[in-house]
């Protein structure tokens, strides 16, 4: 089974990460307190070979005899020889003897360069007999050749052995308790972490948006939460609004379909029952039928625009007229509204927004003037300084209902029998916010009655360099 870290829980890898570097530090803190203390150790070793010296006077009488022995026993008393060194003479042609001892040590190049008067001194380590030695080689005034004093390293290396024992054990130490600190901090860190997580979990087992999560503090996790509280409040939102379009929707849907079901049932009876019905009446039907159809695919387009406005992020976005779409959307009002005069005064204005929705938009406000215009008459639109303005001189809207103009599925008590959705406004409304603008329903201004809507977005009078037309 492979081991991956991934796969371990995020509070026992942060108390591994801990624990890992507390090891590293520590282990770096004792290597670096190990070489600090075994130099020292050295040192002072280096110090006594210097300080603790066998008379030069004894040596050099062994040299001028010719002869390589030991010091007698007799007078080893009157010599000073603390720690029991070890001391051998070393000549030019790298031959040794021992003077206090009993275990020769090996001659190296550096010994016979001091014993050749090339060195001062040679301070180094060897190993002999399976023991290792501090070396220090001096010349011997006076004659050819070289002292050389040893002590052993056990006393150094039985030191080292013992501190590294010492830190050893500090170290594992210091690991398991900062793995034990590390999962405590984990756990106490992570808490909100598993709040979070249970809140979450919660969610996507029950679907209950309502869930809000504690926040203390101004950290991440507190940032995490507001998010997360923010998450689902719109997410509850967005589901409150679809399930209020799907309710709104079936019920404006009953309507159209409830009287297209019964023309075409009187229709079929009609034939079933062979007593047809007078051409008027037939033809009336007809009329009512295509009507109806009309009526509903009306509704539906408007519930699909809504939709995509709602789910996506919309068409192709790019600059606009303003100008040419309101325009455009004129021309199609006046083919619609038979008897209505349209006028317009409109003045170049580029924003951006989709083009389709734009003029779309603009047809709504244009249809709904036209519907509630009286026979005969007139519909004035005037854009001026990116404002739009579409007035009529109809009844007017109430100011009690004015505030719900723009809700989805909205009808006025006295526009319920006149065609339209409800939904017309609506649009109108998602539009111009998604292009950063603004709209408003209000009653004409000039006390002649009737209603003006008006419709501000940001743009400017001439289109941006990137947009103007190439020259012909």
């Amino acid at each position: 089974m492979t081991f991956r870290p991934g796969s371990l829980p995020l509070r026992s890898r942060l108390a591994l990460l801990v624990a890992a570097t507390v090891a590293v530090a520590v282990a770096a803190c004792s290597l670096a307190a190990w070489l600090l203390v075994r130099a020292q150790l050295v040192d002072s070793l280096d110090d006594a070979l210097h300080d603790n010296r066998v008379p030069d006077r004894l040596l050099i009488d062994l040299v001028q005899t010719g002869q390589c022995r030991a010091v007698p026993e007799e007078q080893r008393r009157d010599v000073a020889n603390p720690f029991d060194s070890t001391v051998q003479l070393v000549d030019r042609n790298g031959t040794s003897c021992m003077a206090f001892g009993e275990q020769p040590l090996p001659v190296s190049a550096a010994d016979v360069a001091v014993a050749r008067g090339e060195r001062e001194e040679a301070l180094h380590t060897v190993t002999a007999g399976g023991a290792r030695y501090r070396v220090l080689t001096t010349p011997l005034s006076g004659t050819d050749a070289a002292v050389t004093v040893a002590r052993p390293m056990a006393e150094v290396d039985d030191s080292l052995d013992t501190l590294a024992l010492v830190l050893g054990l500090v170290a594992a130490g210091g690991v398991l308790g900062a793995a034990g600190t590390g999962v405590l901090l984990a756990r106490t860190g992570l808490r909100p972490v598993d709040r979070l997580t249970g809140a979450v979990e919660h969610v996507a087992r029950t679907e209950d948006l309502a869930v809000r999560i504690p926040v203390e503090g101004d950290d991440e996790i507190a940032r995490l939460s507001r998010s997360f509280n923010a998450m689902t409040a719109a997410l509850a939102t967005s589901r409150d609004l679809q399930q209020q379009l799907i309710a709104d929707a079936g019920h404006e849907l009953r309507t159209p379909l409830t009287s297209l079901r019964t023309n075409i049932d009187l229709l079929v009876r009609s034939e079933q029952t062979g007593r047809s019905l007078p051409p008027e009446d037939r033809r009336a039907l007809l009329e009512s039928v295509r009507a109806q159809i009309t009526e509903l695919a009306s509704l539906i387009g408007d519930l699909q625009e809504l939709s995509r406005h709602d789910t996506a992020p919309g068409g192709h976005v790019e600059v606009v007229g303003l100008h040419e779409a309101t325009e455009r959307a004129v021309g199609r009002a006046r083919l619609r509204g038979s008897g209505i005069t349209v006028t317009c005064d409109l003045a170049p204005w580029y924003v951006r927004a989709e083009p389709a929705a734009l003029e779309r938009a603009v047809v709504n406000l244009l249809d709904n003037a036209v519907k509630f215009s009286p026979p005969g008459g007139t519909v004035e639109v005037v854009l001026a300084d990116g404002t739009l303005r579409v007035r009529d001189h109809g009844p007017g809207i109430p100011e009690d209902e004015l505030p719900y103009v723009f809700d989805r599925f909205w009808r006025s008590p006295s526009a319920r029998s006149l065609p339209g959705s409800g939904l017309g406004l609506s649009i109108v409304a998602r539009t111009v916010r998604r292009c950063g603008g603004e709209v408003v329903l209000r009653p004409a201004r000039d006390g002649k009655g009737g209603t003006e809507a008006v419709v501000r977005l940001p743009g400017a009078p001439t289109p941006p360099p990137d947009h103007l037309p190439d020259a012909p």
